[in-house]
């Protein structure tokens, strides 16, 4: 039997890299899936890739309008979220004395802003049995030279599942985070080959980890077999941290 037969997932920068594996995987396992990006021609390739159950909403979620039409949308056709996994994101590197205003900004407001409001509204949708799964990284947790506002706004995401697991629990929401590592998808394409091999060399695995591994581990914290499993962190760096 399929994991998520008859569930409806709303998946946030579904149109690549982690998003889009996630998203493939929830509708092999019979989910319907939507998913929400910012650019439209990705994700009418990633519905056509992904074949099945799934649709698009593009738009973008730094924005208040964007937002409220994307949540309108569903209200209007009458969706019931069982699923909501946050993961739009953006890294760009800066050191503490490169960081400005704007790098700092872009950083969280899609980071953190928008998947703090994203949530706001995803939970209006669900009923007692819904899950959230927010898309953090190992470089909330470590030292992470060049990257401080990529680093901080990914430990915001943490602190927020803890927070948001309380909360929600009256209402049988759960909500975790899943922290991916290095992973080879397009956001990890600007890196140079040589920060590609130093980060490799610090792996016990000996590899990046690729996207549909870490879908694997969204399908486990979205599906039933993690019934008991709330405000909880699942790490995906093949022995990085450890």
């Amino acid at each position: 039997m399929m994991k998520l037969e008859g569930k409806t997932a709303l998946v946030t920068g579904g149109g690549s890299g982690i998003g889009l594996a996630i998203a493939r995987r929830f509708v092999q396992e019979g989910a319907h899936v939507f998913i929400t990006g910012r650019r439209e021609a990705q994700l009418a390739e990633a519905v056509r890739g992904i074949g099945g159950k799934v649709e698009a909403i593009a738009g973008d979620l730094t924005c208040a309008s964007d937002r409220d039409r994307l949540f309108e949308t569903l209200h209007a056709r009458g969706v019931r979220l069982d699923i909501f996994v946050n993961s739009s994101g953006v890294s760009e590197p800066a050191s503490l004395f490169d960081t400005t205003e704007e790098h700092f900004d872009r950083a969280f407001s899609l980071n953190v802003r928008a998947m703090v409001f994203a949530v706001q509204h995803a939970v209006q949708f669900m009923g007692t049995d819904g899950t959230i799964v927010l898309i953090g990284s190992i470089a909330g947790g470590i030292a992470n030279p060049g990257y401080g506002a990529y680093s901080a706004s990914k430990a915001a995401v943490r602190s927020y599942a803890r927070t948001w697991s309380t909360e929600l629990a009256p209402r049988g929401i759960r909500v975790n985070t899943l922290s991916p590592g290095p992973t080879d998808t397009p956001m990890f394409d600007r890196a140079s080959d040589d920060v590609r091999q130093k980060l490799t060399a610090r792996i016990p695995a000996g590899r990046l980890g690729n996207a549909d591994e870490v879908a694997a581990a969204a399908l486990f914290l979205a599906s039933e077999e993690s019934a008991y499993v709330s405000g909880a962190e699942l790490i995906i760096d093949g022995g990085m941290t450890a």
